[in-house]
């Protein structure tokens, strides 16, 4: 591992410290860092990074955890997107039956979809199922049991291939 540390003085020798490699280490090495970190920028983090809980015994893996596709849609006519992320593309299945079409798709059709109607009028019910590793449908019926076209809330959880 290499550390240099900067005095007062900055650094010897470097004319840029923008361009300076301050601290690297090896995985084998690893790092502890203690405190309140600052992190600016753009920093990929790896797979197999975790989150300590705020009790401190237990771990979460922060990938596992995380939203792959998120979109609100809106059904009153042709399927359209309110936002969106990880969608390329809303299928149109039929009256109440929107399907997204990710952009990066799943490792496989395993995934965990999540819905929500966005109606203010009770006895809607939604129901989201995978329709494969790259996309998946919901379908709304109303209180009557009927299909309907409505806006909708649709998430999915999974591992990314």
């Amino acid at each position: 591992m290499a550390l240099t540390k900067i005095g007062k003085e900055g650094i010897t020798g470097v004319s840029n410290a923008a361009n300076a490699t301050f601290l690297t280490a090896t995985s084998a090495e690893g790092v502890t860092l203690a405190g309140t970190l600052a992190v600016t920028g753009v920093h990929t983090v790896g797979s197999n990074a975790v989150a300590t809980g705020a009790g401190g015994s237990n771990t979460t893996i922060i990938t596992a955890g995380l939203c792959k596709s998120w979109v609100e849609v809106d059904t009153a006519t042709t399927p359209a997107s309110e936002g969106s992320f990880n969608v390329a593309s809303i299928t149109d299945g039929g009256v109440g039956e929107p399907q997204p079409q990710m952009t990066s798709p799943l490792s496989s059709a395993q995934g965990v979809p999540v819905a929500n109607n966005n109606e203010s009028a009770s006895g809607f019910a939604v129901m989201v199922t995978m329709t494969g590793a790259g996309s998946y449908r919901s379908i709304t019926r109303n209180s009557s049991n009927t299909l309907v076209d409505s806006a909708t809330s649709l998430a999915l959880f999974g591992d990314l291939a």
